[in-house]
């Protein structure tokens, strides 16, 4: 039973394991929260002023994002190290719309690739991006308002096709969604401001809260330079998957992860870098028994991104195949 524990455990919290929420079909946004996402802890230095999002109509952004993962399992039959090979997607959002609510725009995956390392037998190199290969034209749309709070989202049906990995799927969305587009304080706030962007998420089952805390750092005209500080924790709690006949118990789970944030506020996406690591214990019970589990991981993510606000969606996907420079220098 050990390896179906130590693999099913490994699924778990890579479905806790994400960087703000979202599901396959609907999204659990800020937007869903009672009363206002964001609370200041500190408003910052005179002069305050408003941040707000003003994307031009057809402004079109470029990325690169690169994600790394590896992870420790241990139960009582030993240890299981997983070193999950980096991929770097090449990710175009926009052309942008302008809406009732906000702003509109496509995000879609025009490739992705294996970070494979130097040396790497070339047969190794040829099946990881293969693998990486399902996630080529993975996207949706999304909408915001001028504060960056998901309004509506809905992903494409390639995303929604069988030989999909939606779990990674969903760290990868999250990701960008927490680090490249920053929850923003309705009030008026200056450099030194500090403010919290909580969410409460349903991931396959399990409910997990989380804490977003911005720092803002500098400020030159419409860019803006932050620290983030990200915290995930999850009650104890049990989710059975009936078709698997396994019944899974989180009895405590933690997730850290700080970084930098580089932001245009006229532009769809930040550069933004971020490490981070956590902890879960599990226990796992089938028909062949129990078993405890604890599983430690690590992760890092990094996005550069350039952005061209009359650049056309093809114009740009062509940009983005071949460079993911930044214009902010990041």
């Amino acid at each position: 039973m050990t390896k179906q524990v130590i693999t099913r455990g490994l699924i778990v919290i890579s479905a806790l394991l994400v960087v703000s929420g979202c599901s396959k079909d609907k999204s659990n946004t800020a937007k869903d929260a009672k009363g206002d996402p964001v609370l200041v802890l500190d408003e910052g230095q005179e002069p305050r002023q408003m941040l707000r999002y003003k994307v031009a109509e057809g402004t079109t952004t470029t990325s690169n994002m690169d994600f790394g993962l590896a992870s420790l399992a241990t139960s009582s039959a030993g240890a299981q190290l997983s070193v999950v090979p980096g991929v770097r997607l090449h990710v175009v959002s926009g052309p942008s719309i302008q809406s009732r609510r906000g702003t509109r725009f496509d995000v879609r995956i025009i490739k992705a690739e294996a970070l494979v390392p130097e040396g790497a037998d070339p047969e190794l190199a040829r099946d990881l991006n293969q693998s990486a290969s399902v996630l080529n034209n993975i996207g949706g749309w999304v909408e915001i308002d001028d504060r960056g709070i998901i309004q509506a989202s809905e992903l494409n049906q390639r995303a929604k096709r069988a030989d999909v990995p939606i779990r990674l799927l969903v760290m990868i969305i999250n990701a960008r969604t927490s680090l490249s587009r920053v929850l923003l304080p309705a009030e008026p706030v200056g450099t030194g401001a500090r403010w919290e962007a909580r969410k409460d998420l349903v991931l396959y089952g399990f409910k997990v809260s989380q804490v977003d805390t911005y720092t803002l750092t500098e400020r030159v005209g419409d860019e803006l330079r932050m620290r983030v500080a990200i915290q995930q924790t999850a009650a104890p709690q049990t989710v059975t998957f009936d078709e698997e006949g396994i019944e899974l118990t989180v009895k405590s789970f933690s997730m850290y992860a700080n970084g930098e944030i580089i932001a245009n506020l006229n532009a769809l996406e930040a550069n933004a870098a971020a490490n981070g690591e956590s902890t879960g214990m599990l226990t796992v019970r089938t028909v062949e028994g129990t078993e405890e589990v604890e599983i430690d991981r690590a992760f890092q993510v990094r996005m550069t991104v350039t952005y061209d606000p009359g650049a056309t969606a093809a114009g740009a996907a062509a940009v983005g195949a071949e460079k993911g420079k930044s214009k902010s220098g990041y």
